[in-house]
Protein backbone atom coordinates (compact mmCIF):
# COMPACT_ATOMS: atom_id res chain seq x y z
CA UNK A 1 0.00 0.00 0.00
CA UNK A 2 1.48 3.66 -1.03
CA UNK A 3 2.66 5.31 1.93
CA UNK A 4 1.75 9.15 1.74
CA UNK A 5 3.73 10.08 5.26
CA UNK A 6 6.59 10.76 2.95
CA UNK A 7 5.15 12.84 0.86
CA UNK A 8 3.62 14.90 3.56
CA UNK A 9 6.45 15.20 5.05
CA UNK A 10 8.58 16.23 2.25
CA UNK A 11 5.33 18.77 1.44
CA UNK A 12 5.68 20.35 4.67
CA UNK A 13 9.07 22.52 3.42
CA UNK A 14 7.16 23.42 0.27
CA UNK A 15 5.76 26.73 2.01
CA UNK A 16 9.44 27.75 2.88
CA UNK A 17 10.45 26.62 -0.62
CA UNK A 18 7.99 29.10 -2.20
CA UNK A 19 8.77 31.83 0.33
CA UNK A 20 12.33 31.77 -0.59
CA UNK A 21 11.88 31.84 -3.90
CA UNK A 22 9.40 35.27 -3.39
CA UNK A 23 12.36 36.75 -1.55
CA UNK A 24 14.03 36.59 -4.28
CA UNK A 25 11.60 37.42 -7.30
CA UNK A 26 10.13 40.01 -5.82
CA UNK A 27 13.10 42.75 -5.50
CA UNK A 28 13.65 41.45 -9.11
CA UNK A 29 10.09 42.45 -10.02
CA UNK A 30 10.35 45.76 -8.08
CA UNK A 31 13.59 47.21 -9.89
CA UNK A 32 11.50 47.72 -13.05
CA UNK A 33 8.99 50.41 -10.99
CA UNK A 34 6.20 50.27 -12.79
CA UNK A 35 3.91 53.14 -12.63
CA UNK A 36 1.93 53.29 -9.09
CA UNK A 37 -0.54 55.72 -8.36
CA UNK A 38 1.11 54.97 -4.79
CA UNK A 39 3.86 57.34 -6.63
CA UNK A 40 2.08 60.79 -7.16
CA UNK A 41 3.71 62.99 -9.39
CA UNK A 42 0.95 65.44 -9.67
CA UNK A 43 -1.94 67.61 -7.45
CA UNK A 44 -4.66 64.89 -8.54
CA UNK A 45 -2.31 61.97 -7.89
CA UNK A 46 -1.76 62.85 -4.51
CA UNK A 47 -5.48 63.55 -3.94
CA UNK A 48 -6.19 60.34 -4.54
CA UNK A 49 -3.23 58.81 -2.64
CA UNK A 50 -3.80 60.80 0.44
CA UNK A 51 -7.40 59.30 0.86
CA UNK A 52 -6.05 55.61 0.09
CA UNK A 53 -3.41 56.03 2.53
CA UNK A 54 -6.07 56.83 5.77
CA UNK A 55 -8.53 53.84 4.21
CA UNK A 56 -5.93 51.78 4.01
CA UNK A 57 -4.63 52.61 7.96
CA UNK A 58 -8.23 52.38 8.96
CA UNK A 59 -8.87 49.47 7.26
CA UNK A 60 -5.79 48.13 8.75
CA UNK A 61 -6.58 49.52 12.05
CA UNK A 62 -10.15 47.17 12.13
CA UNK A 63 -8.04 44.27 10.83
CA UNK A 64 -5.80 44.20 13.57
CA UNK A 65 -8.51 44.59 16.11
CA UNK A 66 -11.11 42.09 14.88
CA UNK A 67 -8.25 39.40 14.31
CA UNK A 68 -6.94 40.12 17.71
CA UNK A 69 -9.91 39.49 19.36
CA UNK A 70 -10.84 36.51 17.19
CA UNK A 71 -7.47 34.76 18.19
CA UNK A 72 -8.04 36.11 21.70
CA UNK A 73 -11.58 34.41 21.89
CA UNK A 74 -9.75 30.83 20.13
CA UNK A 75 -7.09 30.40 22.50
CA UNK A 76 -9.07 31.76 25.95
CA UNK A 77 -12.47 29.77 25.36
CA UNK A 78 -10.56 26.83 23.82
CA UNK A 79 -11.86 23.20 25.17
CA UNK A 80 -8.38 21.93 27.07
CA UNK A 81 -10.01 18.81 28.30
CA UNK A 82 -11.54 16.44 25.90
CA UNK A 83 -13.88 15.76 29.31
CA UNK A 84 -14.69 19.45 29.47
CA UNK A 85 -18.76 20.02 28.51
CA UNK A 86 -19.77 23.40 26.55
CA UNK A 87 -18.26 26.62 28.05
CA UNK A 88 -21.02 29.11 29.10
CA UNK A 89 -22.78 30.55 26.63
CA UNK A 90 -23.62 34.34 26.51
CA UNK A 91 -26.80 35.42 24.42
CA UNK A 92 -26.81 39.11 23.65
CA UNK A 93 -25.13 42.23 25.32
CA UNK A 94 -26.57 45.43 24.48
CA UNK A 95 -22.94 47.88 25.16
CA UNK A 96 -21.32 45.24 22.95
CA UNK A 97 -24.05 45.64 20.36
CA UNK A 98 -24.60 49.03 20.24
CA UNK A 99 -20.32 49.65 19.96
CA UNK A 100 -19.75 47.36 16.96
CA UNK A 101 -22.80 49.20 15.22
CA UNK A 102 -21.34 52.81 16.50
CA UNK A 103 -17.91 52.40 15.95
CA UNK A 104 -18.47 50.98 12.17
CA UNK A 105 -21.12 53.99 11.67
CA UNK A 106 -18.16 56.51 12.92
CA UNK A 107 -15.62 55.50 10.48
CA UNK A 108 -17.80 55.00 7.26
CA UNK A 109 -18.98 58.67 8.26
CA UNK A 110 -15.29 59.68 8.33
CA UNK A 111 -13.91 57.81 5.36
CA UNK A 112 -17.32 59.15 3.28
CA UNK A 113 -16.64 63.32 4.14
CA UNK A 114 -12.67 62.59 3.26
CA UNK A 115 -13.96 60.99 0.07
CA UNK A 116 -16.35 64.01 -0.83
CA UNK A 117 -13.80 66.59 -0.15
CA UNK A 118 -11.63 64.53 -2.13
CA UNK A 119 -13.61 64.46 -5.28
CA UNK A 120 -14.52 67.98 -4.79
CA UNK A 121 -11.07 68.55 -5.55
CA UNK A 122 -10.50 66.58 -8.25
CA UNK A 123 -13.82 67.93 -9.92
CA UNK A 124 -12.57 71.74 -9.45
CA UNK A 125 -9.59 72.08 -11.80
CA UNK A 126 -7.85 75.96 -11.51
CA UNK A 127 -8.28 78.31 -13.69
CA UNK A 128 -6.00 79.30 -16.21
CA UNK A 129 -5.22 76.09 -17.51
CA UNK A 130 -4.02 74.68 -21.09
CA UNK A 131 -6.84 72.59 -22.87
CA UNK A 132 -6.02 69.43 -24.38
CA UNK A 133 -8.55 67.15 -26.36
CA UNK A 134 -7.68 63.05 -25.90
CA UNK A 135 -9.12 61.01 -27.81
CA UNK A 136 -9.18 57.41 -28.05
CA UNK A 137 -8.42 54.97 -30.95
CA UNK A 138 -7.97 51.26 -31.74
CA UNK A 139 -5.54 51.47 -30.73
CA UNK A 140 -3.63 54.83 -30.04
CA UNK A 141 -3.84 57.94 -28.40
CA UNK A 142 -4.75 61.49 -30.24
CA UNK A 143 -3.55 64.49 -28.09
CA UNK A 144 -5.13 68.01 -29.97
CA UNK A 145 -4.55 71.26 -28.26
CA UNK A 146 -7.10 73.91 -30.02
CA UNK A 147 -5.86 76.74 -28.94
CA UNK A 148 -2.04 75.93 -29.56
CA UNK A 149 -3.04 74.62 -33.05
CA UNK A 150 -0.95 71.02 -31.99
CA UNK A 151 -2.00 67.87 -33.17
CA UNK A 152 -0.11 64.51 -32.20
CA UNK A 153 -0.36 60.95 -31.25
CA UNK A 154 0.70 58.77 -28.05
CA UNK A 155 2.84 61.61 -26.07
CA UNK A 156 1.00 64.18 -24.29
CA UNK A 157 3.83 66.97 -23.25
CA UNK A 158 2.55 69.76 -20.69
CA UNK A 159 4.20 72.14 -18.40
CA UNK A 160 5.27 71.29 -14.44
CA UNK A 161 3.30 73.56 -11.84
CA UNK A 162 0.49 74.49 -14.70
CA UNK A 163 -2.82 72.85 -14.61
CA UNK A 164 -3.78 71.05 -17.97
CA UNK A 165 -7.12 70.55 -18.89
CA UNK A 166 -8.71 67.33 -20.73
CA UNK A 167 -11.64 66.57 -22.44
CA UNK A 168 -11.70 62.77 -23.07
CA UNK A 169 -13.63 61.15 -25.67
CA UNK A 170 -13.29 58.03 -28.22
CA UNK A 171 -13.37 57.12 -31.61
CA UNK A 172 -14.87 54.26 -31.92
CA UNK A 173 -15.22 52.08 -28.85
CA UNK A 174 -14.49 52.68 -24.91
CA UNK A 175 -11.38 53.05 -23.94
CA UNK A 176 -9.79 54.32 -20.87
CA UNK A 177 -7.32 57.18 -20.28
CA UNK A 178 -4.95 56.01 -16.74
CA UNK A 179 -1.85 57.99 -16.11
CA UNK A 180 -1.22 56.01 -12.59
CA UNK A 181 1.40 58.89 -11.29
CA UNK A 182 -0.54 61.61 -12.55
CA UNK A 183 -4.44 60.43 -11.70
CA UNK A 184 -6.94 58.44 -12.12
CA UNK A 185 -8.86 56.73 -14.68
CA UNK A 186 -11.21 58.60 -17.37
CA UNK A 187 -13.12 56.71 -19.48
CA UNK A 188 -13.43 57.65 -23.14
CA UNK A 189 -16.43 56.62 -24.75
CA UNK A 190 -17.69 57.73 -28.11
CA UNK A 191 -20.41 60.61 -28.82
CA UNK A 192 -19.41 61.49 -25.17
CA UNK A 193 -16.92 64.10 -23.74
CA UNK A 194 -15.97 62.97 -19.87
CA UNK A 195 -13.15 65.87 -18.10
CA UNK A 196 -10.30 65.53 -15.95
CA UNK A 197 -7.47 67.39 -15.55
CA UNK A 198 -3.48 67.29 -14.41
CA UNK A 199 -1.11 69.22 -12.79
CA UNK A 200 2.45 67.82 -12.65
CA UNK A 201 4.39 68.81 -9.78
CA UNK A 202 7.90 67.56 -11.07
CA UNK A 203 9.65 66.86 -14.33
CA UNK A 204 9.69 63.29 -15.81
CA UNK A 205 8.10 60.80 -18.32
CA UNK A 206 5.12 59.13 -17.03
CA UNK A 207 3.88 56.13 -18.77
CA UNK A 208 0.30 55.54 -18.77
CA UNK A 209 -2.25 53.02 -20.71
CA UNK A 210 -5.66 52.19 -21.86
CA UNK A 211 -7.40 51.03 -18.72
CA UNK A 212 -10.67 49.59 -20.71
CA UNK A 213 -10.31 46.31 -22.45
CA UNK A 214 -10.78 47.64 -26.12
CA UNK A 215 -9.87 44.94 -28.87
CA UNK A 216 -7.00 42.84 -29.97
CA UNK A 217 -4.54 44.84 -29.03
CA UNK A 218 -5.52 46.73 -25.83
CA UNK A 219 -2.35 45.67 -23.99
CA UNK A 220 -0.07 47.64 -26.75
CA UNK A 221 -2.70 51.15 -26.17
CA UNK A 222 0.06 53.43 -24.44
CA UNK A 223 0.88 56.60 -23.91
CA UNK A 224 3.66 58.80 -22.24
CA UNK A 225 3.25 62.17 -20.53
CA UNK A 226 6.64 63.98 -20.57
CA UNK A 227 5.67 66.49 -18.10
CA UNK A 228 8.51 69.74 -18.54
CA UNK A 229 9.62 73.19 -16.70
CA UNK A 230 7.75 75.87 -18.67
CA UNK A 231 10.51 76.84 -20.97
CA UNK A 232 10.89 73.80 -22.24
CA UNK A 233 7.61 72.99 -22.88
CA UNK A 234 7.29 76.39 -24.95
CA UNK A 235 10.35 75.39 -26.77
CA UNK A 236 8.00 72.47 -27.64
CA UNK A 237 5.08 74.13 -28.74
CA UNK A 238 7.17 76.52 -31.08
CA UNK A 239 8.48 72.89 -32.67
CA UNK A 240 4.98 71.90 -33.35
CA UNK A 241 3.63 74.77 -34.17
CA UNK A 242 6.53 75.32 -36.96
CA UNK A 243 6.49 74.11 -40.51
CA UNK A 244 8.11 70.92 -41.26
CA UNK A 245 11.55 71.23 -43.15
CA UNK A 246 11.30 70.55 -46.88
CA UNK A 247 12.93 67.31 -47.63
CA UNK A 248 15.92 66.62 -50.03
CA UNK A 249 17.54 63.39 -51.66
CA UNK A 250 16.34 60.31 -50.22
CA UNK A 251 13.94 62.17 -47.78
CA UNK A 252 12.58 63.83 -51.03
CA UNK A 253 11.71 60.50 -52.67
CA UNK A 254 10.17 59.46 -49.48
CA UNK A 255 7.97 61.97 -49.50
CA UNK A 256 6.82 61.57 -53.15
CA UNK A 257 6.26 58.40 -52.37
CA UNK A 258 4.14 58.93 -49.04
CA UNK A 259 1.88 61.81 -50.53
CA UNK A 260 0.67 59.59 -53.85
CA UNK A 261 1.00 56.43 -52.06
CA UNK A 262 -1.65 54.59 -49.47
CA UNK A 263 0.04 56.39 -46.93
CA UNK A 264 -1.93 59.69 -47.67
CA UNK A 265 -5.18 58.36 -46.98
CA UNK A 266 -4.76 57.93 -43.64
CA UNK A 267 -2.00 60.28 -42.30
CA UNK A 268 -1.73 64.13 -42.17
CA UNK A 269 1.19 65.79 -42.89
CA UNK A 270 0.86 69.79 -42.75
CA UNK A 271 1.90 71.43 -46.08
CA UNK A 272 1.39 68.39 -48.68
CA UNK A 273 -1.59 66.67 -49.84
CA UNK A 274 -1.40 64.24 -47.08
CA UNK A 275 -4.58 64.26 -45.61
CA UNK A 276 -5.60 61.30 -44.66
CA UNK A 277 -8.17 61.52 -41.10
CA UNK A 278 -7.19 57.75 -40.11
CA UNK A 279 -4.29 57.34 -38.48
CA UNK A 280 -2.17 59.63 -36.56
CA UNK A 281 -1.07 63.20 -37.54
CA UNK A 282 2.40 62.71 -38.85
CA UNK A 283 3.92 66.43 -39.24
CA UNK A 284 6.37 65.97 -36.44
CA UNK A 285 6.69 62.59 -36.16
CA UNK A 286 10.51 62.78 -35.86
CA UNK A 287 10.18 64.57 -32.42
CA UNK A 288 7.92 61.81 -30.73
CA UNK A 289 9.91 58.83 -28.66
CA UNK A 290 7.60 56.48 -30.23
CA UNK A 291 4.87 55.26 -31.99
CA UNK A 292 2.50 52.75 -32.55
CA UNK A 293 0.68 53.22 -29.78
CA UNK A 294 3.59 54.02 -27.55
CA UNK A 295 4.44 50.32 -28.23
CA UNK A 296 8.14 50.92 -30.12
CA UNK A 297 10.78 52.84 -29.36
CA UNK A 298 10.81 55.91 -32.22
CA UNK A 299 13.83 54.60 -34.25
CA UNK A 300 14.85 54.20 -38.02
CA UNK A 301 15.06 50.26 -37.55
CA UNK A 302 11.83 49.91 -35.86
CA UNK A 303 10.72 52.20 -38.15
CA UNK A 304 11.68 49.98 -41.13
CA UNK A 305 10.47 46.82 -39.58
CA UNK A 306 6.94 48.48 -38.84
CA UNK A 307 6.87 50.10 -42.67
CA UNK A 308 7.88 45.99 -43.78
CA UNK A 309 5.20 44.22 -42.04
CA UNK A 310 3.25 46.60 -38.65
CA UNK A 311 1.02 42.92 -38.37
CA UNK A 312 4.30 41.25 -37.66
CA UNK A 313 4.75 43.82 -34.85
CA UNK A 314 1.17 44.17 -33.28
CA UNK A 315 -1.03 41.93 -34.35
CA UNK A 316 -4.67 43.04 -34.83
CA UNK A 317 -3.39 46.48 -35.85
CA UNK A 318 -5.28 48.07 -38.58
CA UNK A 319 -2.24 49.37 -40.72
CA UNK A 320 -2.17 46.67 -43.22
CA UNK A 321 0.85 45.27 -44.64
CA UNK A 322 1.61 47.32 -48.17
CA UNK A 323 4.23 45.09 -49.74
CA UNK A 324 6.90 47.96 -49.98
CA UNK A 325 9.74 47.47 -51.72
CA UNK A 326 12.96 47.63 -49.84
CA UNK A 327 14.05 51.11 -51.31
CA UNK A 328 10.81 52.89 -50.94
CA UNK A 329 11.12 51.92 -47.01
CA UNK A 330 14.22 53.14 -46.53
CA UNK A 331 12.96 56.74 -48.51
CA UNK A 332 10.47 56.77 -46.63
CA UNK A 333 12.14 56.27 -43.21
CA UNK A 334 14.57 58.78 -44.25
CA UNK A 335 11.75 61.36 -44.79
CA UNK A 336 9.38 60.55 -41.60
CA UNK A 337 12.71 60.88 -39.65
CA UNK A 338 13.39 64.48 -40.66
CA UNK A 339 9.95 65.53 -39.68
CA UNK A 340 11.55 66.90 -36.50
Amino acid sequence: MFDCRHVIARCRWLPVIILLALAVLIPETASAQPPSPLSPASTEAKTIADLFTVVFWVALGVFVIVEGLLVYSVIRFRRRHPDEGMPVQIHGSTPVEVAWTIAPAIIVAVILLLTLRSMRTLYTPPSGTINVEVIGHQWWWEFRYPDLGIITANELHIPVGEPVSLKVEAADVIHSFWVPELGGKTDAIPGHTNQAWIQATQAGVYKGQCAEFCGTEHALMRLEVIASPSEQFQQWVQGQQAPPAVPSGAAARGQQALVTGPCAGCHTIQGTAAQGQVGPNLTHFASRRTFAGASLENTPENLARWLNDPPALKPGTLMPRLGLSQETINDLVAYLESLK
